[in-house]
């Protein structure tokens, strides 16, 4: 009987500890300071900031722009579509703005050594056999087109042999003729409007490209 009533003392007074500890107000925590009164905090080399740091990151930002008015140039002319690829990929970054454009420009194909044409195509083989008698092998009679009856002597891409040729055919009593062959071919140029106060600097960009020109074109 006594260890019952003792059991029962022991439990109310746990709850009622437990009941105060629960429903009584928390008590504020006093914040300890990391060093004593006096005593300067310690702070490692990595937490400083160095004085260049701040300097440094400004100076990586690119400078703003000028309120100057474009300056517009066209570089070319660029032979392939990849070159002008290629470059327009180095001078994006350094340019305002940047376009391409397609031109057509002529350029030599060789040179043709020939014989003009005939009226017929008789009179035409007749100077054939004329050519054959004097050890001439290397001709061709067109049969076709718009050179029909003409006796071609040869293609050559150097003027000086094809110059050779016809001199040696003039010698045998012929009048043989010399035409430069051509081609229309479409080549590309580069428009870009540039800061004045920051040129683009294609040179130094492309220097490997010394064959292409500048010249300037209204701004777009």
């Amino acid at each position: 009987m006594f260890v019952r009533v003792l059991f029962l003392l022991l439990l109310a007074m746990n709850v009622g500890v437990a009941s105060w500890l629960y429903f009584s107000p928390p008590r504020a925590e006093q914040e300890v300071a990391p060093t004593d009164v006096g005593i300067t905090r310690l702070e490692l080399l990595a937490e400083r900031e160095r004085p260049g740091d701040a300097a440094s990151a400004e100076l990586t930002e690119a400078p703003p722009a000028s309120d100057a008015p474009d300056q517009c140039r066209s570089i070319g002319p660029f032979a392939t579509q990849a070159d002008m690829r290629a470059a327009m990929n180095k001078l994006s970054p350094r340019a305002r703005r940047i376009q391409y454009r397609e031109a057509r420009t002529t350029q030599p194909r060789g040179y043709w050594v020939f014989v003009p044409a005939m009226a017929s195509r008789e009179q035409a083989l007749g100077v054939a056999r004329q050519l054959s008698a004097k050890g001439v092998r290397d001709y061709y009679v067109v049969t076709a087109g718009d050179q029909q009856n003409t006796i071609s002597l040869g293609l050559f891409r150097e003027q000086a042999n094809a110059e050779r040729r016809r001199a040696e055919i003039a010698a045998l009593g012929f009048t043989p003729q010399l035409l430069q062959r051509t081609e229309d071919l479409p080549v590309y140029w580069i428009d870009f409007a540039e800061d004045p106060q920051r040129p683009v600097g294609w040179r130094a960009q492309l220097p490997d490209l010394v064959d292409l020109k500048e010249q300037p074109v209204a701004c777009f």
